[in-house]
């Protein structure tokens, strides 16, 4: 966006007249007779403007003609008209649009806002809806804060089955319950045990039928629909590989095989899986059956245990950008609010919550909540005005503000900004995201010039690795641009 200046105007300087020769008055006329027959017509204008010509007029006259009164015109109601000349803005003049052309980014889109007076500065296509990959995320937190609050927590319950022996084992969406020992942790630091489920169920049980055993552990996993559990979008790779779980509401430990790495192969069971911990938690020392079922209404509840508050669980996905964590805050979001935890409620529940926060989702899509489908599509200047929120911490998103990476030190910014982009380390706070069509970094930046800007920019089409660095260069450049970023 170019600036405009506002220049005033010079007047020039006035000029004294000669002085004339001759003393009378008609000597003077005599000698400019033009001169004063023009002045004499402008005198009779001027007084004509004000209303205070008297036509036929004459020296003497008894009875003054009426007077000749002008109108002021009635102003048009249509037209704005400003009660102050606009003000002069800056002509900025450093620039990104180099950078924004590398040809690493392939199909480049983009949008700068200047947090403070919220002025859009670059703009890229912005309005244009794309994937913006594990950008989405940051929308999942903010709808989740908005609509089921900081405090809410996961519960897992066990409660007595309808048949004698027999207690069923619910979920409720929390996928950070671990099957390790007490005193060791898992990824999900100061999640809840498996073992203290399984203590408390025993003891429960003991002390409502003492001397009988427990024959019959049913696994009751319908929070949601057990079946709604894998979007048709996603590459089974990402199972297989260790970054998304089948999304069910009895799970433990985010279902990975190793239960202390971020990145570990998930089952195809994951109900099961969390089954055969519970039963291996109990340790009852005889043999028992394992079904999936449903609670029945009205029986005693034996023990529960819960998650950490919202506002723990999104400090853990941020910074690693867990998909299952993320999939399962929108599900239990969903639950919550009373459309099922269905994955096609997704969309309806999200936009919702960051409506509630004063956002427009207008072009926003969601298709899941951890932003592996390239079916989610989101404008780079919606992510931007989210991001500009989230960087003042207003609306209870500090939450969200804490939890992201920064450049060069945390999370996955902790290996890049290097080299020439360096220069940004610990001044660039943002979320990162990659599928196969789509690499995308958003946050915000603390420029040189002090000013904050948040962002959003996306490489899209065949992007590869190198698109990364690309655009750690397109935020460095808004690190040393500041507030003098152009849009040329």
């Amino acid at each position: 966006m170019l600036a405009t200046e506002v220049l005033g105007a010079a007047g020039g300087a006035k000029r004294k007249a000669p002085k004339e020769k001759g003393s009378g008055f008609a000597e003077i006329v005599a000698r400019h007779p033009n001169a004063w027959m023009f002045s004499a017509l402008g005198v009779i204008f001027l007084l004509l403007g004000t209303g205070a010509v008297f036509a036929g007029a004459a020296v003497g006259a008894a009875t003054p003609v009426a007077a000749v009164t002008s109108h002021t015109p009635t102003p048009d109601p249509t037209r704005a008209v400003p009660l102050e000349p606009a003000a002069a803005s800056a002509l900025r003049t450093c620039t990104i649009d180099a950078a924004a052309k590398d040809p690493r980014l392939h199909t480049f889109e983009g949008s700068v806002i200047n947090v403070t007076t919220g002025e859009v500065l670059f703009d890229r296509n912005a309005g244009t809806p794309a994937p913006p990959a594990s950008g989405l995320k940051v929308l999942v937190a903010a709808a989740a804060l908005a609509t089921i609050g900081p405090g809410f927590r996961m519960t897992t319950r066990v409660f007595e089955g309808s048949d004698p022996g027999s207690i069923v084992l619910v979920g409720g969406g929390d996928p950070t319950l671990s099957a390790l020992p007490a005193g060791v942790e898992s990824f999900y630091t100061g999640a809840p045990k498996m073992s203290d489920l399984a203590a408390q169920t025993k003891a429960a049980w003991e002390t409502n039928h003492p001397g009988e055993p427990i024959t019959s552990v049913i696994l009751d996993a319908n929070y949601w629909n057990p079946s709604d559990k894998w979007d048709s979008t996603w590459d089974r790779s990402e199972q297989t590989n260790g970054y998304q779980a089948e999304v069910t509401a009895l799970m433990v430990d985010g279902d990975r095989a190793n239960p202390q790495k971020a990145t570990s192969p998930r089952s195809t069971d994951p109900i099961g899986r969390a089954g055969s911990a519970f039963v291996a938690a109990l340790d009852l020392g005889t043999p028992v059956t394992v079904t999936q079922g449903r609670a029945t209404p009205g029986k005693p509840k034996l023990a529960e245990v819960s998650s950490q508050p919202i506002s723990t669980l999104i400090g853990q996905m941020m910074p690693t950008s867990d998909n299952t964590l993320a999939e399962m805050i929108a599900r239990v979001m969903s639950k919550e609010s009373g459309d099922g935890g269905t994955a096609a409620s997704l969309d309806t529940v999200i936009k919702g919550g960051l409506v509630d926060l004063g956002l427009n989702p207008m072009g926003v899509s969601i298709r899941d909540g951890s932003g592996l489908s390239a079916n989610n599509t989101v404008p780079p200047l919606f992510l931007a005005q989210l991001m500009a929120k989230v960087s003042t911490g207003a609306q209870g998103l500090g939450v969200i503000k804490s939890a992201l990476p920064i450049a060069g030190k945390t999370g996955s910014l902790a290996g890049r900004f290097t080299g020439d982009n360096a220069v940004a380390r610990g001044h660039v706070f943002a979320k990162t995201g990659w599928i196969d069509t789509s690499r995308t970094l958003s946050g915000w930046v603390e420029a040189t010039d002090g000013s904050v800007l948040s962002f959003a920019f996306y490489a899209l089409g065949p992007v590869k690795i190198e698109a990364t660095d690309a655009l750690d260069t397109l935020a460095t450049g808004l690190y040393n641009c500041g507030n003098n970023l152009s849009n040329n």
